[in-house]
Formats: C-alpha cells, structure tokens, sequence
C-alpha cells in the first residue's frame, strides 16, 4: 500500500487531519510529521497572546500518525470502506511545548495488534530532535 493511499483512507479531513506526510511505515511502526500552521484556529484562544498547541492536540497528532495510519496500513486490502477507529486508552506525558509553525515527528513502535485492537508506544520530537511528548495510544479498528 502506497503511503498517499494509507493518508488518503483515513477518517479525516482538513481542519481535523494532522498526517502532513508519512515518511516510513512497516508492520512494526510507522514514522510520520505534520506541521503547525500558525492560522489553526485553536491558537487563536489557546493562550492568548502566547499560543501554544493544546495537549489534547497533540495526543491527536500522535494518534492519527502512530496509530490510526498504522492500523489502516495493517489492515491494507481489508479496508474497502474508510476504517472506523475509536481511541481506547492514552497514556501520555508532555515535555516540551509546540509552538505555531512548528513542525514534528511522530513515530510509533507496534506493542500489538489483535482482535482489532492497536497498541503503540508513540513518541513526538520537535525540528531539533527533542521529544516533546510520548507515552502509550491505543485504539480500536475496524
């Protein structure tokens, strides 16, 4: 499966799809970025005077590259539909902050994968390689 194909069979669109670009991916991981375009609409209140990408966002990107595009990848020529994904657990620690225009890289290592259920550990680093955030994401899919 085409690295295009697996983006463009993901449940998301613009303003909501956080996969900019998937660098590597394999059935034990994946490597993706995105960037942070400075007029996403959640810096205008998220502080103001002082943006700062919200954690939950961040989760979300982690999420979308490390499990989601995954999963899609995994399932390849069972997905005749877009997948429906529910995220079931996140553990997540937060180091650093992201500031607009920022760009980061996601990437993801397969605990497992069965019965429908993904399990990753997932990490997020900034331009400079430093981990921003990482932690555990799992989710369902089918």
């Amino acid at each position: 499966m085409e690295k295009a194909d697996i983006i463009s069979k993901l449940p998301y669109s613009k303003p909501f799809l956080f996969v900019d670009e998937i660098i590597k991916i394999d059935e034990n991981g994946v490597e993706g970025e995105f960037t942070f375009d400075e007029n996403l609409d959640f810096y205008k209140g998220h502080f103001k005077d002082n943006p700062v990408t919200p954690g939950v966002i961040l989760t979300e990107v982690m999420a979308q590259i490390g499990v989601v595009c995954l999963g899609v990848f995994l399932l390849n020529e069972n997905i005749k539909l877009k997948p429906l994904i529910a995220l079931t657990s996140t553990n997540i620690e937060f180091l650093k902050a992201v500031y607009p225009n920022e760009k980061v890289i996601v990437v993801s290592k397969k605990n497992y994968f069965r019965f429908g259920k993904l399990k990753c550990e997932v990490s997020m680093k900034n331009q400079n390689g430093e981990i921003v955030c990482n932690g555990t994401i799992s989710g369902m899919i089918v």
